[in-house]
């Protein structure tokens, strides 16, 4: 049952997610920041640093999204009520993963990213059970919140791996770096592009567009994996103006 005490069980978890990351970043866990972290084990397939931004606009829409809950005519809605403790899940594996990256513990930290994706689908799954809200608080403080989140997670989960293949000296099948990094680029596209046409969901498919920009920023040396990077950004972005479109038309015959 989505209680009023679970309604406050997110916003603690929230709350403990936002105090881990803001020390991870103004008091560095174990003397090294996130990013300082992530050069250490250098691929392809990382966007390049202004891309990790959106984490304020996913924090900030998080923080929307737990004082929306409250409202009398949200908190009753099954978009709502069918979360259960998903998103307390997602915060608790969220803290886990900044701790292990910390202390560079990279293969276990899939494991609580992994984790944190799963949890987020299930939220993400319980807030599209009938499809998009005709209510806009519903839309833009439910829906949109793990639309952008889930978006990254995703993209965030293949990185985490890439970086962990790395850290174990695997040898991707016996590709180049620049052969690999592909195969990871088109693997990222088919995946947004699947879920952006099953759930109709623009704000989803446009993180990926906003990652892979900043991947082919990262690599302005290799000209393939740059050119692949923003040929699928171009590629996704069509499709979301398209779902765009699809989506007000929808609105404004209902």
């Amino acid at each position: 049952m989505h209680s009023m005490l679970l309604r406050w069980f997110y916003v603690f978890g929230l709350a403990a997610v936002l105090l881990v990351n803001a020390l991870a970043v103004i008091h560095p866990i174990n003397g090294k920041t996130v990013g300082e972290i992530s050069a250490m084990f250098p691929v392809g397939i990382t966007p390049a640093p202004y891309a990790f931004s959106i984490w304020g606009l996913i924090y900030t829409l998080l923080i929307g999204f737990v004082v929306v809950q409250f409202i009398p005519r949200v908190r009753d809605q099954e978009f709502v009520r069918g979360m259960g403790p998903w998103f307390l899940v997602s915060c608790f594996f969220n803290i886990s993963w900044i701790l292990l990256w910390q202390y560079i513990y990279i293969v276990s930290s899939v494991y609580a990213m992994l984790g944190l994706l799963l949890s987020l689908l299930l939220v993400y799954l319980h807030t599209r059970r009938r499809g998009r809200s005709p209510d806009p608080l519903i839309r833009w403080w439910i829906q949109l919140p793990f639309s952008i989140y889930l978006g990254w997670v995703a993209v965030a989960a293949i990185v985490n791996i890439a970086v962990a293949l790395y850290a174990v000296k695997w040898h991707t099948f016996g590709l180049s770096e620049t052969a690999w990094t592909m195969l990871l680029l088109v693997f990222t596209f088919l995946v947004t592009a699947a879920a952006g046409v099953r759930f109709r969901d623009p704000a989803y498919v446009l993180v990926a567009v906003w990652a892979l920009i900043a991947i082919g920023a990262a690599n302005r040396g290799d000209v393939p994996v740059q050119y692949t990077a923003w040929g699928a950004a171009v590629l996704l972005f069509i499709g979301a103006a398209v779902l765009v479109t699809h989506n007000l038309s929808n609105t404004g015959n209902s």
